[in-house]
């Protein structure tokens, strides 16, 4: 499948809702925009976990503009597009790619949130691109975690630095940033434990990976990626919040897209913490992943809604 394609298909559950949703709030033609038509379309929005704030400022611009008035289907979608779009408008922000030498990606995320999987499909994607990639499993506290990583990597091309278990994170993060000098490895991606965004301790943890890649290669980490598992909807944002009160993260790569109908959580991540949203995940396979497009992300998610079978 082509870009377009699997962001529509890992927006299938979501665009469900509201489809099956929108066919409630147009049971007939015309709908006159009055308090129950306003208060249903609130209910509809905050159910793709947009968040409150989103949902009623959405709500509110359809009041000004149709209130009392009897509205068709196409005049509410394009309100509700246009807010969205303008919601979740962002920097054309690629990732933040070496002047000279290698790029360092730093990622992080909690345990379970899709950590392991988003960095294979980066460095597919790179490996794609003909780079030569490292991978550095400093995630020694989940002896699983280095053996998942492993295998991620011989199966799309990446060399791995890895470490016994237990041992310190920051001096793998170190290895691999000299493994990369010293193979001339245009992307290093250091994988990170995952953790609690409330483990003070680890989160200590996390900063002193940080602070070892600056030392060892100024500028380092060029990037660092929070991966949200967008199953978990608004715990998202808390996640997104201490996270980057600790590394000072960068963007956001939003996993699991496809399994949930909650993919309004892109529009609370950008209004309440700001962060770019640079990739989403789209399935299980390297492949499986997007760059982020406000535009068409709005698109996909209404795709189809317009037919008149919805109605």
């Amino acid at each position: 499948m082509g870009w377009w394609e699997k962001l529509k298909d890992g927006l299938r559950k979501t665009a469900q809702l509201l489809r099956t949703d929108i066919r409630d709030l147009f049971k007939r033609e015309g709908e006159l925009v009055d308090d129950q038509f306003l208060e249903r379309l609130f209910e509809m929005l905050v159910r793709t976990d947009m968040g409150v704030q989103a949902a009623r400022g959405i709500v509110q611009e359809v009041e000004k503009k149709y209130r009392s008035r009897v509205v068709q289907l196409g005049e509410v979608l394009a309100e509700i597009k246009a807010q969205l779009k303008d919601l979740l408008r962002q920097p054309e922000v690629p990732l933040n790619l070496a002047a000279e030498g290698p790029t360092v990606i730093m990622v992080c995320g909690v345990n379970g949130c899709g950590k392991t999987t988003s960095i294979a499909k980066l460095a597919h994607m790179f490996r794609k691109e003909g780079k030569r990639v490292i991978l550095g499993a400093a995630d020694t506290f989940r002896a699983a975690a280095a053996e998942q990583l492993t295998a991620w990597a011989h199966r799309v091309g990446a060399e791995i630095v890895t470490g016994s278990p237990g041992s310190d994170p920051g001096a793998v993060a170190h290895r691999t940033v000299a493994r990369t000098l010293e193979t001339g490895a245009e992307i290093c991606i250091v994988d990170t434990a995952g953790r609690l965004q409330t483990q003070q301790h680890l989160m200590r943890e996390l900063a002193k990976i940080h602070r070892v890649l600056g030392k060892q290669l100024p500028g380092a980490p060029h990037e660092v990626l929070l991966v949200l598992d967008a199953t978990t909807g608004q715990n998202g944002i808390s996640q997104a919040k201490h996270f980057t009160e600790a590394v000072h993260c960068t963007g956001i790569f939003l996993a699991k897209l496809d399994g949930t109908a909650k993919g309004g959580v892109i529009v609370a991540i950008r209004q309440q913490v700001g962060l770019p949203v640079k990739f989403v995940g789209v399935g299980e396979k390297p492949d499986d992943i997007a760059a982020f497009d406000s535009e068409r992300f709005v698109e996909a998610l209404f795709e189809g809604i317009e037919s008149p079978a919805m109605v």
